[in-house]
């Protein structure tokens, strides 16, 4: 990238706020090191890390990088054998222990980031040596006792022989014999050995090793000969204690090097985590959005700011170029913001390029381009002997020669500094150039040929700064498609320049060119209407888009809970039924069972079964909200012949009397294959035997039962959820009632229905086996069941 860009459009004060958010040099190190880059997916896979790195601080706080040392020093002294000192160490530790802390940290939702997941993955914790390093170095200077039990011992006996010396020679400064040769009755220290102040004209009367007088001579500082064995003691200590150090320094470096290639590793990974989140945090602070990045030279900054102005004065600006149109000219009076757009533009390019998030407006569109040019401020050479207009013109024929369709080319003040009309012209011949190679322009200037220009040319397009004539301040807001007028004239009057010499003036100018400047006037009227009236609209239409928001949301809530209300309703619905059904399973299985025992022992069971079953399948029913319904004619049986069709009130069933009544009242009665004894007063006859038996329907089968069972169930127009408990009770009764062939009737339709009632009936415990249809008995519309027997 063109280092003169980099240095006119401040990049360099992007990439100090860059660097001052890492935690660590390295981290510091690689951000002062970043350039934009013209590679699209190398800057897609930037501004994708960035994005991850943003929504992971605001979901999980800032990132725990704190103690990443640069520990680069460190591992070069250990690959070459060196041995490190406590300082070190501790550093190494640190590391470490922020690898670990980092993993932690990224241990849920790890999917939703996958590019922070790689760097994560890629670091190693090794907890072992952190926390042996931990536990054996207490400062940069000091190794803990709990390193070794043989330093602990030693410096116990230190600390003894430390206690004994002081001992000793606390009885010697209290010692009355000693008193008077004594300057001051004190234990200091010389050399790493303990010695009492003795008066020089004492020297011959105290018997020990000098070691220090003082600067008057008047004092020397003695080793008593009674602690001199102990002194020594201690130094031969001291010196174990080094060897002991040393040796518990050179162990854990030895340790450091067995993991050097992971903690070289989780070096560069965490350097560069530093760097990535250091990015997100300047995204944060000043409230930036990530942009679509694309290669088609299309630039379209939404509510774009300066970062490096004050964000509470700083306007937002719509900035477009390199779709409809490929060069912007920007005119307008001097101080109205035209060199703060053109430095925007290019700024906000470059961030984008490096990776960084741009402070504007979400879907914000900026191109990558292999360079971006400017020639923004006045760099007149002194030692050269260059006017500005020649400075400038230097500058732009290296932009000339280098120049491409990919390059975003920015000039401030093109052609100025030289004569108004060749100065004119020639902007005009450049912009030609650059507008047939392809490359996008925007540039700012004060020539109205320029204006003129861009109105005339296709491709080109005008815009610019807005300027308040009442209160003569910029408005510093962009208009792009109204080219600027100077406001020369309403400045002049404003600030009290008499109104005969600014119609003089006025005089001067053609009238193509007044009508002309009135023509940009009503422009920017007009502009500034339809902006405000565009804004208003877009207002509104963001409140609707967020009513329709909340309404949808309200009512995708309210599906899903009355949907939960209907699935728990039918949950609890084929539980009652499942659970009536089981038991009456259970019932059979006992009828079953009684059917093997003594016969007359049998009967007795049968018939307290049969009451037992009734009684449950009525709480069923009972709570099914169905009660099962009386037939009216039935009558009392007063007398019974073998042969006679009888209704077994208390079963409900039919059956045929094999036997008259007994002595007691009991008649012999045939129900399918079993043989009971009924009382006579619990049989009856219906009144017209040869009435045809009623088809079974929904409510018979939800009522539990009817008083004949027929051959055939009409399922049509039934649920499927309806159909399987009506076909379940239907089988049941059919079994009960020794039919050994019954059709279901559920009709072609969907097949939904018929498709139910066929996995059903493959798991059915009453069936033998089940077919559809055959042509005459009603094709697929109806399915024949075999019953077990």
């Amino acid at each position: 990238m063109n280092q003169r860009t980099l240095r006119v459009l401040e990049f360099n004060k992007i990439i100090d706020m860059l660097s001052d958010r890492a935690l660590s040099s390295m981290g510091s190190e690689i951000a002062k090191n970043l350039i934009p880059s013209s590679h699209m997916k190398e800057v897609k896979i930037m501004q994708e890390e960035t994005d991850e790195a943003v929504s992971i601080i605001l979901r999980k706080g800032s990132a725990p990088l704190e103690g990443l040392n640069d520990i680069r020093p460190a591992l070069k002294r250990v690959s070459i054998g060196s041995v490190l000192d406590p300082g070190e160490l501790l550093k190494i530790s640190d590391h470490l222990r922020c690898a670990r802390r980092i993993k932690g940290y990224m241990d849920d939702n790890k999917e939703n980031y996958p590019i922070i997941k790689d760097y994560i993955e890629g670091l190693t914790s090794i907890k072992s040596l952190e926390d042996e390093i931990s536990n054996c170095i207490i400062s940069e200077e000091e190794v803990s006792d709990r390193a070794s039990t043989t330093l602990y011992n030693i410096r116990r006996q230190i600390k003894e022989k430390n206690s004994a010396i002081r001992d000793k020679l606390s009885s010697i400064i209290r010692s009355s014999e000693y008193s008077k040769a004594l300057q001051d009755a004190i234990i200091t220290v010389r050399g790493d050995r303990f010695v009492v102040p003795v008066k020089s004209e004492h020297r011959g009367s105290f018997q020990g090793l000098v070691h220090d007088q003082s600067s008057s001579g008047s004092t020397l500082f003695i080793e008593p000969m009674a602690v001199v064995e102990m002194n020594n003691a201690i130094k031969e200590l001291k010196a174990k204690e080094r060897a002991e150090i040393e040796r518990i320094l050179s162990e854990l470096t030895q340790k450091v090097e067995e993991n050097l290639d992971n903690i070289s590793v989780n070096n560069d990974i965490l350097s560069q985590l530093d760097f990535i989140f250091a990015k997100a945090k300047l995204a944060i602070d000043l409230k930036c959005m990530p942009p679509s990045i694309n290669d088609e030279g299309y630039i379209n900054l939404k509510n774009s700011r300066h970062p490096l102005i004050d964000p509470d004065v700083v306007v937002p600006n719509n900035i477009i170029v390199g779709k409809e149109f490929s060069e912007l000219i920007i005119t307008g009076p001097n101080t109205g913001g035209k060199t703060v757009t053109l430095k925007t533009a290019g700024l906000l390019t470059l961030m984008a390029a490096a990776g960084l998030q741009i402070p504007a407006s979400e879907n914000s569109t900026v191109a990558v381009f292999d360079q971006v040019f400017a020639d923004i401020g006045d760099e007149q050479s002194i030692e050269q002997s260059l006017s500005t207009f020649s400075s400038h013109m230097t500058n732009i024929v290296g932009i000339m020669a280098e120049a491409t369709s990919n390059s975003l080319c920015l000039f401030d003040e093109l052609g100025a500094g030289t004569d108004p009309t060749e100065g004119a012209a020639l902007a005009m011949a450049i912009l030609d150039e650059l507008y047939e190679r392809g490359a996008k322009v925007i540039a700012t200037t004060h020539y109205s040929e320029l204006k003129i220009y861009a109105l005339q040319r296709e491709g080109v397009e005008n815009a610019s700064v807005e300027f308040d004539v009442e209160t003569l301040r910029p408005t510093y807001k962009l208009l792009i498609g109204i080219p600027g007028k100077s406001n020369a004239f309403e400045i002049s009057k404003r600030l009290g320049l008499s109104d005969y010499i600014i119609q003089k003036a006025r005089n001067l100018i053609s009238k193509d060119s007044l009508e002309f400047e009135e023509l940009i006037t009503s422009l920017q009227k007009n502009s500034i209407i339809a902006n405000k009236e565009r804004e208003e609209a877009e207002r509104l239409k963001a409140e609707i888009k967020k009513i329709r928001e909340e309404y949808e949301n309200r009512r995708e809530k309210l599906e899903k809970a009355r949907d939960a209300v209907i699935s728990e309703a039918r949950r609890e619905a084929r539980n009652i039924i499942k659970d009536a059904k089981d038991e009456a399973d259970a019932l059979i299985k006992e009828i079953r069972q009684a059917a093997q025992e003594a016969e007359a022992d049998r009967n007795r069971q049968i018939e307290e079964a049969r009451k037992k079953l009734k009684g449950r399948l009525d709480e069923a029913d009972e709570k099914l909200s169905k009660s099962a319904v009386s037939d009216s004619r039935l009558k009392p049986l007063k007398d019974v012949k073998p042969g006679d069709t009888v209704f077994i009130e208390t079963l409900n069933q039919n059956g045929t009397a094999l036997t008259s009544p007994d002595i007691k009242g009991e008649v012999s009665v045939q129900v399918g294959i079993m043989k009971i004894n009924v009382h006579i007063s619990n049989l009856k006859r219906k009144e017209d035997t040869k009435q045809k038996a009623q088809s079974y329907t929904t409510a018979g089968a939800l009522s539990g039962r009817t008083n004949v069972i027929t051959s055939s169930i009409d399922l049509r127009g039934q649920t499927l959820d309806e159909a399987l408990i009506n076909v379940d009770k239907y089988l049941d009764d059919a079994y009960l009632s020794s039919l050994s062939e019954v059709t279901i009737i559920h009709g072609k339709g969907t097949g939904v229905l018929r498709q139910g009632i066929m996995d059903m009936l493959k798991h059915h415990s009453h069936i033998k086996s089940y077919r559809p249809g055959n042509y005459g008995e009603g094709g697929i519309g109806v399915t024949v069941v075999e019953i077990k027997r």
